[in-house]
């Protein structure tokens, strides 16, 4: 779980897991393209989160393919918010979005 934390600590990783969760499946190139940064940097920020298990890479050919996968950051949910937390932050969010519509 600490490599988990360490790799969401960073924000360009980060901004890397919502590009996968936008679009699943995406090669480097493709990655690289949205991002101000050099592919070299992607490669590496890539390589932090495959270790910690939030990138999947299936290969297709020749072509590299990312995938999101979301266990790592459920397990953080349901240990740190746990199942008795699940009905009170739902109510809360509830709340914030009849607010912010009215």
């Amino acid at each position: 779980m600490d490599k988990v934390f360490k790799a969401l600590a960073d924000g360009s990783r980060r901004e890397l897991l919502d590009r996968l969760r936008a679009e699943n499946g995406q090669t480097l190139g493709q990655l690289c393209a949205h991002l101000d940064m050099t592919r070299q940097a992607v490669t590496k920020h890539l390589a932090m989160l495959e270790e910690a298990n939030l990138v999947v890479v299936i290969w297709r050919g020749r072509e590299k393919l990312h995938y999101l996968n979301p266990v790592p950051i459920h397990e953080i949910a349901e240990r740190w918010i746990g199942k008795f937390e699940h009905g009170r932050l739902r109510v809360l969010a509830e709340l914030k979005r009849q607010l912010e519509e009215g």
